[in-house]
């Protein structure tokens, strides 16, 4: 006899054909890209208007160029989110973190001690910065941004690094709130290599 399903989120979780046509779009053309539809998208969708504007704030900072990569800005979500503690978003953003990486055990490294993971000293900085963000916000001064400018980020680059940190600490404590599981699907991705059936 199979386990019940858990809950994916402490509050309803809206039924597709109930959401309005814009929010339903979205989910779906993510379970297209995906293959399943993260929960994050599912819980969100109980408040259409918050749902809209958590989606295009993301994309805007995780889908924009500039000078960190889009591994690089999944780094600073996964080090920051195991420091507040997220499920959610250290397993959901550390699959995608290994696959933007090409690197199984990056995320891991990541989410448990930054400061260990095989990174370079220029992304450590990045990670110092976001975490004080993340962390402390309140001591951020000009000799922090300097040390970042001393590794070549720009004004813009502290800005992303800062934007990214600053909404993911949001999104973490909205997480914890309403009990967002992480999906099963998220745990595998990016440690074992696709069967070649699959394709890319």
């Amino acid at each position: 006899m199979s386990e019940p399903a858990r809950p994916i989120s402490r509050f309803p979780v809206p039924a597709l054909e109930t959401l309005p046509e814009d929010v339903r779009k979205t989910i779906l053309a993510v379970q297209e890209k995906a293959g399943f539809v993260p929960n994050v998208f599912l819980a969100l969708a109980y408040r259409p208007d918050e749902f809209r504007a958590f989606v295009a704030y993301h994309d805007a900072l995780m889908e924009r160029p500039g000078g960190l990569t889009k591994a690089e800005r999944e780094m600073i979500v996964v080090a920051t989110s195991g420091a507040n503690q997220c499920q959610y978003c250290v397993v959901a953003h550390g699959a995608i973190l290994r696959i933007r990486a090409k690197d199984p055990l990056i995320a891991d490294q990541i989410a448990i001690n930054y400061r260990k993971a095989d990174i370079t000293p220029r992304q450590r900085a990045m990670l110092d910065f976001a975490m004080q963000v993340s962390r402390a916000a309140e001591t951020v001064e000009e000799a922090d941004r300097a040390a970042l400018q001393a590794h070549g980020y720009t004004d813009d680059d502290i800005w992303d690094i800062g934007a990214i940190s600053a909404f993911f600490a949001m999104s973490n404590r909205l997480a914890n709130a309403i009990a967002l599981r992480p999906n099963d699907e998220f745990y595998l991705m990016g440690r074992v290599p696709r069967p070649p059936s699959e394709g890319r």
